[in-house]
């Protein structure tokens, strides 16, 4: 069996697992960052930029997410197992999407440490634009394998873009730091 960094099989054909996994992770990753209280003062004290949306949205959004996100990889592994798929779908949908699904799940936890943790929207910046990557090849794999999984994750990929939008804003704004002064002052 060839090395993969996918996800164990079974958290794809369980539909409970499937969604807990990831929505439990991302929320220990949030809690994790956010448990000293520092992230809320950091917040505070940016610089946003215009639609920025208040703080409260963030984690039922995220939640929702992640959950769609889930089912989507739990739906395209049923697929993949369905004797009714027709041949070419069931081909495509072998152990590459998993691994593409897995490391935009990493990339996604990077984030929030980046951002927040490390104080570095520009490092948070280029890891979201690896992340859009991603998501954007793994939808490309199902919308020609699965298309419910596809349509599962755009609101994902709309999210991830708004985001971006944030992210560079933010960063922009505040000259690319988070908590700091700039030293040229």
């Amino acid at each position: 069996m060839a090395w993969s960094i996918a996800l164990p099989r079974e958290v794809f054909t369980s539909p409970i697992l499937s969604v807990t996994a990831p929505t439990t992770a991302g929320l220990l990753v949030g809690y994790l960052v956010n448990r000293t209280g520092q992230t809320k003062r950091s917040y505070k004290s940016l610089q946003k930029p215009p639609f920025y949306p208040p703080p409260w949205l963030f984690a039922p959004m995220w939640t929702i997410l992640y959950g769609t996100m889930g089912y989507a990889a739990h739906h395209a592994t049923m697929v993949g197992y369905n004797p009714l798929a027709s041949s070419t779908a069931a081909q495509g949908l072998g152990t590459d999407w998993k691994t593409l699904y897995t490391s935009q799940l990493v990339l996604n936890y990077l984030w929030m440490p980046l951002f927040f943790g490390l104080r570095r929207p520009a490092w948070a910046l280029a890891d979201i634009l690896l992340l859009g990557g991603n998501v954007a090849a793994l939808m490309h794999t199902w919308w020609k394998t699965d298309r419910t999984a596809f349509w599962l994750m755009v609101p994902y990929a709309a999210w991830l873009g708004f985001a971006t939008y944030l992210n560079a804003g933010v960063g922009i704004l505040n000259r690319w730091t988070i908590g700091e002064k700039p030293k040229d002052q």
